[in-house]
């Protein structure tokens, strides 16, 4: 009896162990947003992959911290160090300088920045990026106009929006050569009060076709309310607006995350091992979507409009809606033949950007500041 109950000690000691050990090898990561979990755009779809990765990697244990403005990382990032976070994700343009300023203060902590270019030893970068959408999108765009007028509501001027606005730019003129894309910059990621006021100003102004990169449904439930199509941002918008949201970009970070962590956990990916690490994940990825909401890449109600539309491909006549269909498919074969950003290319004042053959790298787009012919109003930093 004695030694029945000394084994059964024995055994729930080895069990407490084996859990305890258990606990200790979970990974802690961390996220730092620059809007709140509910702004349904940018840092909603950051934390619904937070979500998605953790029922993914059982192993893994997370915490984030909401609506951080950008300049204001620092503090946050020491917080959450000292709370054990491992990995630590920042996901805004504007904590680029201060997560390197990090990475230098905490080499033993692995971090990755979203949108920017800076890297260190123990700093990676990371996109899930659009800019193919918003060719597409400007395809559709451009043979929606009547008035050859598109309004684009913008955030910031920063290389990601610059090269979203000219790619989108590109696509409307494709279609429609002599449309302009008017951008108001409402120097906000979440505004809704500024977005309506860019929005409604922008349709008193004639645009009747709308787009946006900011980190609200204001712009699509505006429009909607005028009965002027939009194309959402980032997240499922097609309910705001069932009957005018066109299409649209739709993110999957949880395809990066996943990958990442997997290699952290596995040790592909440590401090002194992250300098080369830049996951620029497209189409082909899977990291994005085209579309209003998931599996719906174009509204119904907008598809014969756009089969209607015809435009000149290679001397040929096809109508925009295969134009759309074709191109979507080649850029998410896992080897695209197409690519928006391919000389030659000028930029709104003349200069060539992009030579004959030759296609944008990752590091020109992540680093852009000129904007394409058709985008009408003030850039900052647009080099003359």
């Amino acid at each position: 009896m004695v030694r029945r109950q000394v084994l059964l000690l024995a055994l729930l000691a080895l069990g407490v162990a084996g859990s305890a050990q258990a606990e200790e090898k979970k990974l802690k990561a961390c996220f730092i947003y620059v809007g709140p979990v509910g702004d349904i755009g940018w840092s909603f779809a950051h934390d619904e992959a937070r979500k998605l990765t953790m029922k993914a990697l059982p192993w893994l244990e997370t915490q984030y911290v909401e609506a951080v403005p950008e300049g204001q990382a620092l503090p946050v990032i020491d917080r959450l160090v000292k709370g054990g976070c491992k990995v630590v994700f920042t996901t805004s343009f504007g904590f680029m300088d201060q997560t390197l300023e990090a990475a230098k203060k905490y080499p033993d902590v692995v971090f990755a920045h979203t949108s920017g270019f800076k890297r260190a030893p123990n700093m990676a970068t990371f996109m899930a990026d659009f800019y193919q959408l918003y060719y597409l999108n400007g395809l559709m765009a451009g043979a929606l106009t009547k008035t050859g007028k598109v309004g684009y509501v913008a955030a910031f001027p920063i290389p990601e929006l610059k090269r979203h606005i000219s790619a989108f730019a590109l696509g409307v003129r494709a279609v429609n050569p002599k449309a302009t894309v008017n951008v108001k910059w409402i120097n906000a990621w979440v505004s809704p009060v500024k977005a309506r006021e860019a929005a409604e100003a922008l349709m008193a102004e004639g645009n009747d076709v709308l787009a946006f990169t900011e980190d609200t449904a204001t712009v699509v439930q505006v429009a909607g309310r005028k009965k002027v199509p939009g194309f959402a941002h980032y997240s499922p918008m097609h309910r705001f607006a069932p009957d005018f949201v066109v299409s649209g970009q739709l993110v999957h970070w949880e395809k990066i995350y996943i990958d990442f962590l997997s290699k952290v956990r596995d040790g592909t990916y440590a401090p002194g091992k992250l300098k080369d690490v830049d996951y620029w994940w497209l189409l082909r990825e899977s990291a994005v979507e085209l579309g209003g909401q998931p599996g719906l890449p174009i509204n119904p109600k907008y598809v014969d409009a756009l089969k209607k539309a015809q435009m000149t491909v290679g001397g040929k006549q096809v109508s925009v809606y295969d134009r759309v269909m074709e191109l979507l498919k080649d850029m998410s074969s896992p080897t695209p033949t197409f690519d928006p950003f391919t000389g030659p290319l000028q930029d709104r004042n003349g200069a060539t950007r992009v030579p004959a053959g030759r296609v944008m790298s990752p590091q020109e787009l992540n680093q852009m500041q000129w904007v394409a012919p058709g985008v009408v109003g003030p850039v900052a930093d647009e080099p003359k």
